[in-house]
């Protein structure tokens, strides 16, 4: 009996998955020679230090300490003690507040820049210059004229978030077939109803595509972004982590960063199915 792809492909993904656990938990369990280190350096790093031991923690380690943040996610003891629920919660909310943003600002004028070649011109210099520098190199200015650190960061989202649906929209308007436009033109359909009922619904997957890769850019840079700001987030979770030795919970929080990515995209892409067409 042949087995589908999708079964075969779910059972590789299984197996591929059984073979990293294994290969991560030997390459951790084996105790090498101990250094010889200076006794307070060895008291400050631990026993790993003295042993041999690797620090690096292994898969059972990292299931019970991720058991522990799922069954108490939101628990807050203070400032810099955060349940990694909290954390998630404040990161997503600043990617959406900027994304949000982006949305507002990037598809209105995508659409303009599309159906307009004369604003297309006009702008284009100016795109082609702020499109290639990089969202942290605005957070100093950001800080400085905002002076607000949760403001900042939702303007770095926000600006990493408008070029991709920027250029995606104007794409796919000025890609518009010119045979649709025509009849809508011989049928003495307003500008407004064309755009309405013609222009974008053509361009509405190519819409969704740079809205995706927007969505995908701003949870990137939201965690750099919340590592200098400080105070709350993954990001500022991650750097906190660290700087605590905890190298555990830095790749809890790794796994997590990949998730809620993950369902994001995943979102996004129920959304692009819903407007994409066959001609």
């Amino acid at each position: 009996m042949q087995l589908s792809l999708g079964l075969r492909a779910a059972l590789l993904s299984v197996l591929l998955f059984v073979l990293f656990i294994a290969a991560w938990e030997a390459a951790v369990s084996g105790g090498g020679k101990a250094a010889d280190l200076d006794p307070e350096y060895a008291k400050l790093m631990g026993a790993t230090a003295v042993t041999g031991a690797s620090a690096m923690p292994g898969p059972g380690e990292i299931g019970l300490k991720l058991w522990q943040h799922v069954t108490d996610p939101f628990y807050d003891n203070g400032p810099n003690d955060k349940g990694i629920g909290i954390q998630l919660g404040f990161s997503i909310l600043r990617v959406l507040l900027g994304f949000g943003l982006a949305v507002i600002l990037a598809i209105p004028l995508g659409f303009l820049i599309g159906m307009s070649p004369l604003v297309y011109k006009a702008l284009d210099p100016y795109i082609q210059v702020l499109k290639p520098i990089s969202p942290l190199a605005w957070m100093p200015l950001a800080l400085y004229t905002i002076k607000d650190s949760n403001l900042s960061a939702i303007f770095v989202i926000f600006i990493c978030s408008v070029w991709p649906m920027l250029l995606n929209t104007a794409f796919g308007v000025a890609s518009v077939r010119r045979e649709w436009l025509n009849v809508a033109r011989t049928l003495e359909v307003g500008q407004l109803r064309t755009a309405i009922a013609v222009i974008l619904p053509a361009a509405a997957p190519t819409i969704m595509t740079g809205v995706r890769i927007s969505i995908g850019i701003a949870w990137l840079v939201i965690v750099a972004a919340e590592m200098l700001v400080g105070g709350t987030g993954i990001g500022y979770f991650v750097w906190n982590e660290w700087n605590n030795l905890s190298i555990t919970n830095v790749i809890i929080a790794i796994l997590a960063i990949g998730v809620i990515g993950m369902v994001l995209d995943q979102v996004l892409g129920w959304f692009a199915r819903l407007v994409a067409y066959q001609e």
